[in-house]
């Protein structure tokens, strides 16, 4: 397989060497869950993306994306953290994150539930507290920070797409919330 560079030195796969790659391995992504948290440590707010789909459709999303390859797991939580959130999000991640939680995501939907109908991806999922102002970057039209109730409202939780609900849960209840 060939790679591109950018001019950072990243290595990207063109798309038809990507789309070959997921049809075959299941793919390491993050997912983030950004939060605001107060002077004693609660957390006060939750933040949600609005992304418009592949399909076209308007949903909430968590911050999520791939880990390239050479690329250390902080490394990709901060870099898909300044690319959704803006440079100036401040994001709080320790120098050895833990996951709270791991997802996979199948390309059938039913197996977890999680689903993507491009590929089998493995996600390890973190909360991420930001402290900047955050400005919305590149697919995302604009972040929403919601209390830890009203992120838990039906309405809000039918948003998220691709069984994300499943993932916010998750971290509210690791979270003590």
């Amino acid at each position: 397989m060939t790679e591109l560079t950018t001019a950072s030195g990243t290595s990207w796969l063109s798309r038809e060497e990507m789309d070959s790659a997921r049809e075959r391995l299941p793919i390491l992504y993050v997912d983030a869950v950004p939060v605001r948290v107060d002077d004693h440590g609660t957390v006060s707010a939750i933040g949600l993306l609005l992304r418009v789909g592949g399909d076209g459709q308007i949903k909430r999303s968590l911050v999520s994306g791939r880990v390239l390859y050479h690329e250390r797991v902080r490394a990709a939580l901060l870099r898909h953290l300044e690319k959704d959130l803006g440079p100036l999000a401040l994001p709080r991640v320790p120098p050895a994150p833990q996951p709270f939680t791991i997802a996979e995501y199948f390309p059938t939907p039913g197996v977890t539930p999680f689903h993507d109908p491009r590929q089998h991806a493995v996600s390890l999922a973190y909360v991420v507290p930001v402290e900047g102002d955050c400005a919305p970057q590149q697919d995302a039209l604009e972040l929403t920070w919601f209390s830890p109730l009203e992120v838990r409202e039906p309405t809000v939780l039918a948003e998220l797409a691709n069984g994300q609900s499943h993932l916010l849960l998750q971290a509210l209840a690791h979270l003590g919330v």
